[in-house]
């Protein structure tokens, strides 16, 4: 297993957490059970650790690097944009430091076309 700095720890919990209620409400389980969900957990969780920025990682929306496949991302989006609201209410402080996270100066930002 990796050790990860404290700033990839974060990320991953956040994208459990967000993946677990997701499952919860969308398919009645939760990710140790629904294969779908755990897939989609694992997979983030391997880009998340293998993410080359490190504990300097930006928020996936505003890096350049693009880690997942165009089919992990779509899905990745519909959990995030599902989860992403309800986040403030199950995990406050995981949302705190998500939303700090993206709005740390020296964050990668995406270039307007």
């Amino acid at each position: 297993m990796f050790l990860l700095g404290e700033r990839l720890e974060r990320e991953n919990k956040t994208v459990k957490a967000m993946i677990e209620i997701y499952c919860k409400k969308n398919h009645n389980s939760n990710i140790d059970s629904c294969s779908e969900c755990k897939d989609m957990y694992d997979y983030a969780s391997y880009r998340i650790t293998r993410c080359p920025h490190k504990d300097n990682k930006p928020a996936c929306t505003t890096c350049e690097i693009h880690c997942f496949s165009i089919k992990m991302k779509e899905n990745i989006k519909k959990v995030m944009k599902f989860s992403g609201p309800r986040m403030l209410i199950y995990h406050p402080v995981l949302s705190l430091f998500h939303y700090i996270d993206k709005l740390k100066t020296g964050s990668l930002k995406k270039h307007s076309n």
